[in-house]
């Protein structure tokens, strides 16, 4: 008998031990939803910060999870467990909020970035001259160009904006390779399944497959921008932490390092 309430302690204790290391990893556990342009930048400030016993003493865990940002607007309205979303543009920043989802208050523009038009490493383009006398058709022969698709993706509606400005996004509609987010736009060119795409310069810069052909104007399209926010209203102190790390000099350092504009905040 004694044996038996003895196992069932031990069970017991075991079970609470359980809940308890849940509830803790659960705390110490950041989920934060972001723009795939973000991947590297983002990778490494998660890396840095893991590091860093001074800035993440309680050794809070950063854990990310990279889209196109309408997709992740979408999934954190629907309910995603997101606690940080940074967005490649504002327009679904402002529909979080609208959605009531997000802690406005906490929303600040951290970053900018600007778009380029690329071509794999091997093609003989170096130098493409972007007005309305460009050849789109001749450019891309029998293939396409690789951009984020314009109905969705925040690079994609950039590239549709600057194209609309430079008279020739009739001639490049039906010439698009549509992707799910800017890397899938990337990666098109990097495996030369497209010989030109419209990507950020920051995409432009990690890779080492494609090289920069033309920078698309600033005044062709609106400005790129990504905006921070904290998802939610009764947030734990982890995400509080790593929303106030985003913003420090440190990070900054490694934005920069990526090819982002920083903005003073």
């Amino acid at each position: 008998m004694r044996q038996r309430h003895s196992s069932r302690f031990k069970q017991l204790i075991a079970m609470i031990l359980i809940t308890f290391s849940s509830s803790v990893m659960a705390e110490d556990r950041v989920l934060i939803f972001a723009a795939a342009s973000l991947t590297n930048a983002l990778t490494e400030v998660g890396d840095t910060f893991k590091a860093d016993t001074i800035a993440n003493p309680t050794k809070i865990n950063p854990v990310f999870s990279f889209a196109s940002s309408s997709a992740l607007a979408r999934q954190i309205a629907q309910g995603a467990p997101a606690q940080i979303y940074l967005s490649a543009n504002q327009k679904w920043m402002d529909y979080l909020v609208k959605q009531k989802v997000v802690a406005a208050d906490s929303r600040v523009t951290l970053l900018r970035n600007s778009l380029v038009l690329v071509a794999p490493n091997s093609s003989l383009l170096n130098n493409v001259e972007l007005n309305k006398d460009w050849d789109i058709t001749s450019a891309v022969s029998s293939s396409r160009i690789a951009v984020g698709d314009p109905d969705h993706v925040p690079a994609g509606r950039y590239a549709k904006q600057a194209l609309e400005s430079l008279d020739l996004w009739q001639e490049a509609m039906p010439l698009l390779a549509r992707a799910s987010n800017v890397r899938g736009a990337l990666a098109l060119v990097e495996r030369g399944e497209s010989p030109l795409g419209i990507v950020y310069a920051t995409d432009a810069l990690v890779s080492q497959k494609v090289k920069t052909v033309a920078t698309f104007p600033e005044n062709s399209h609106k400005a790129i921008e990504y905006p921070l926010v904290i998802v939610g209203h009764n947030t734990n102190f982890a995400t509080r932490i790593f929303y106030r790390y985003l913003q420090t000099k440190a990070v900054q350092a490694i934005f920069v390092k990526y090819g982002f504009e920083v903005l003073s905040i």
